[in-house]
């Protein structure tokens, strides 16, 4: 994808914390407004503010974003096989090699636990011409801030295909409540919705992922997006990045134009939740957003 300024936007839902946060949580009695009787109000819009600017002069293209322990976001350009890492302010935190990977197109990392200790997965998953006979996700331990910079080694590597051709993916996030890896597909009209149970992908070295069902939400281009942005606008909807809340409730998606919250009730899946349509905040300015995560706390998005 094109290169474009290094920054980070910061996405506050601190209003979503309570009851709004987690539809259906016991909100003591009373409702996100001070009422009585546990009715909850309806989720106000997140906010967009700047947090900062990335320090790292190669970090020219972030295709993914993960939170970790202690405020740490790591970070990947979707070429090359560096993890970079920074704080929420952009702050340089080093970078490290990691060791024994290849990378055709790198878009997206997520966070999921190991036997010892947790373990970020980069997706080696993009695809724009939808011609490879495999793709392939790296499973490293995740590095302890402060630790002094050096080669990351893949604990495991996984190739995996789909039932249904070769599909181009941004977008893969670990939902902790089913213990599977979600991928969503950026070309397809709509989007496709896929899963790879993590109990499975921790050892064996080839599956095949699940088809969940379409994701239709994601609104179409107007005629202003294409005005705005005659070569991206007609692409404006597609998915360029995905994160599930750290407690499976939310999921935040990422297109060149929006972010859009989608939620899911306890009794139900996210093939379920994701054919509902979700809550639209157009923005960040720009059309080369690529990558999202929640906050380990749950209380921000970051966006980049």
């Amino acid at each position: 994808m094109p290169r474009h300024r290094n920054s980070i936007s910061g996405l506050l839902l601190s209003a979503l914390v309570s009851a709004t946060l987690l539809p259906g949580c016991d909100t003591g009695g009373k409702d996100t407004d001070g009422g009585v009787g546990g009715k909850q109000s309806a989720p106000q819009a997140p906010v967009f503010r700047i947090a900062g600017k990335f320090e790292a002069s190669r970090l020219n293209e972030a295709s993914g974003i993960q939170a970790g322990a202690n405020g740490v976001l790591f970070l990947h350009n979707d070429d090359g096989t560096l993890l970079f890492l920074a704080d929420a302010s952009g702050r340089d935190l080093g970078a490290q090699k990691v060791a024994d990977a290849k990378s055709r197109d790198w878009e997206d990392i997520t966070r999921v636990p190991g036997p010892e200790g947790p373990l970020l997965v980069i997706g080696d998953i993009g695809d724009n011409r939808q011609v490879r006979k495999h793709v392939s996700l790296y499973f490293v331990a995740e590095p302890a801030p402060g630790e002094p910079a050096a080669e990351l080694r893949v604990r495991h590597r996984l190739r995996f295909t789909y039932p249904d051709g070769p599909r181009d993916v941004e977008s893969m996030a670990y939902d902790p409540d089913s213990g599977r890896i979600l991928l969503l597909s950026k070309r397809d009209q709509p989007p496709r919705l896929y899963a790879l149970p993590l109990d499975l992908a921790l050892w064996q070295h080839g599956l095949e992922a699940e088809f969940l069902g379409e994701v239709p939400g994601f609104r179409p281009p107007t005629r202003a997006d294409i005005l705005r942005n005659p070569r991206r606008g007609f692409w404006v909807s597609q998915p360029t990045g995905m994160d599930i809340s750290p407690d499976g409730r939310m999921a935040a998606v990422i297109t060149y134009r929006s972010l859009y919250l989608f939620r899911r009730e306890a009794s139900e899946s996210w093939a379920d939740a994701f054919g509902r349509p979700p809550e639209e905040t157009v923005g960040p300015p720009g059309s080369h957003d690529e990558a999202v995560t929640f906050s380990l706390d749950g209380r921000s998005v970051f966006v980049t």
